[in-house]
């Protein structure tokens, strides 16, 4: 369906119900079309903990200071 920027400022609810429904939004500003609100894919929940187990080692030197010379570098020294 098609809207104007006013129509969806002033009704917001109606068009996202018609999304919630599945429709697609396409909003207008002077017979131009410029943005186009729809239905997500498939909603994200939260990731499972562990995924990327075993690809990679956190090397034990993670948190130690950096090198004064790579420090002066973020400085522009």
């Amino acid at each position: 369906m098609n809207a104007t920027v006013d129509e969806v400022e002033k009704h917001p609810g109606e068009y996202l119900d018609r999304v919630l429904e599945g429709e697609t939004v396409v909003v207008f500003r002077d017979d131009r079309a410029v943005a186009e609100i729809r239905p997500l894919k498939a909603a994200v929940g939260p990731r499972s903990i562990g995924l990327a187990a075993g690809e990679f080692v956190v090397p034990d030197d993670f948190d130690d200071p950096l090198p004064g010379d790579l420090l002066d570098a973020f400085d522009g020294k």
